[in-house]
């Protein structure tokens, strides 16, 4: 009867063992909670081209994820323009913010929307600034370097393209995101 009685406790203890091993692999993980530092990025768009014309556009962002896949942000823009040949000479600058929402359909492709004000200069028969409002809508493709860094290529349609809108439709921007 002993024997009996150990191999029951031998076989009750792997069994108890291997129910507890069980319930534990099928309690579900929690994500991972996330301070508030964790979902802030950096990033915007850095362009420069030089010669006849010259244009330099520098507009960093700051953003925040709220969820794994919205996130929202604000950003400013200050552009630089010449246009220089024999003939003619212009010079001007742009300045402006942006607040935008970007939804991640998969890791990879997004959609996104911004509204935009910029102050520039027109030319019509004499120079003057005026203010320029923009509703830009679209999506994008976003590749990884890292879990926390990346570059993004946008196509964007400017839906309340008005006289002095610096764009045309499409708008086609690269940028790049960096968190912490």
């Amino acid at each position: 009867m002993n024997i009996k009685v150990s191999y029951l406790s031998i076989i009750l203890v792997f069994i108890l063992h291997a129910a507890h091993a069980q319930d534990s692999t099928m309690i579900r993980k929690q994500p991972p909670k996330y301070n508030f530092k964790d979902r802030i990025f950096f990033g915007g768009n850095l362009g420069l081209q030089f010669g006849t014309v010259t244009f330099v556009d520098v507009s960093p962002l700051v953003g925040y994820r709220i969820t794994d896949k919205v996130s929202a942000g604000i950003g400013v823009t200050y552009q630089y323009y010449r246009y220089k040949d024999k003939f003619y000479e212009l010079e001007t600058n742009v300045y402006g913010g942006r607040v935008f929402g970007r939804y991640m359909f998969t890791d990879y492709l997004f959609a996104h929307a911004e509204y935009e004000y910029l102050n520039l200069e027109a030319f019509d028969f004499f120079r003057r600034r005026v203010d320029v409002n923009s509703v830009l809508v679209g999506g994008g493709y976003y590749q990884r370097f890292t879990s926390n860094a990346g570059v993004m290529a946008m196509l964007l349609y400017n839906f309340t393209e008005d006289r002095y809108t610096p764009y045309t439709n499409p708008i086609f921007r690269i940028g790049f995101n960096i968190g912490f």
